[in-house]
């Protein structure tokens, strides 16, 4: 089991940027891969990325690709989501969540954080 905590989010014009963090900690939690992901209102939740801890392996979604970039912390379990060129659409909650396989973890299953919301204006 890996505890997630999400911070970052808040306001931000289109065009902008933000960078959220996501801090993992467990037992055995550098064997697991965090994802992120996004739910905006009455729609379903999305993938946006995710990483494997145990060597740094990373994937994107199509949407985001270009724009978003997933990455870790050289010193410590915590994860973080770079967005650039923000859109309206990009409005959401964002959740972390992990997982010892990603796939499992894209069904929505294993430990997820709280959520941080970002809100893009246009």
């Amino acid at each position: 089991q890996v505890q997630l905590v999400e911070s970052g989010g808040g306001l931000v014009q289109a065009g902008g940027s933000l960078r959220l963090s996501c801090s993992a900690s467990g037992r055995a939690v550098g064997r697991y891969t965090i994802g992120w992901f996004r739910q905006a209102s009455g729609k379903e939740r999305e993938f946006v990325a995710a990483l494997r801890l145990r060597d740094g392996n990373t994937s994107h979604a199509d949407s985001v690709k270009g724009r978003f970039t997933i990455s870790k912390d050289s010193d410590k379990n915590t994860i973080y989501l770079s967005m650039n060129s923000l859109k309206p659409e990009d409005t959401a909650v964002y959740y972390c969540g992990g997982d010892l396989d990603i796939r499992s973890l894209k069904r929505g299953f294993g430990s997820w954080g709280q959520g941080t919301q970002v809100t893009v204006s246009s």
